[in-house]
């Protein structure tokens, strides 16, 4: 299994149009092939900044989600929308590690 940790801090102006763009890719996002999870949340203390909490079931699900036609339109939409690079961390899933605990 694979967790990302996706952080993106976006310029105020265009906060509505990140989450529609986002909330797009999150609607595929989900019904791809191996996706255990795919969260969509925003900071409560700063409406600018958002994480993204992918969680797939291998290193090549992780992979395919990026060669998606949901995927490369996205990130093309949103680069502008961005104050900085968004910054992705891999983590090691400790718990849970059997598969059907994720759904």
């Amino acid at each position: 299994m694979l967790v990302t940790l996706v952080d993106i801090q976006v310029k105020g102006e265009f906060v509505k149009k990140f989450i529609e763009a986002t909330r797009d890719n999150y609607k595929k996002s989900v019904r791809e092939p191996g996706n255990l999870r795919f969260d969509f949340l925003q900071d409560e203390a700063d409406p600018c900044h958002f994480f993204l909490y992918e969680a797939y079931e291998s290193e090549e699900a992780a992979a395919n989600h990026k060669n998606t036609d949901h995927y490369r339109l996205w990130k093309e939409r949103v680069e502008e929308y961005m104050k900085n690079p968004r910054k992705g961390t891999k983590t090691r899933v400790i718990e849970p590690v059997e598969l059907h605990n994720w759904k």
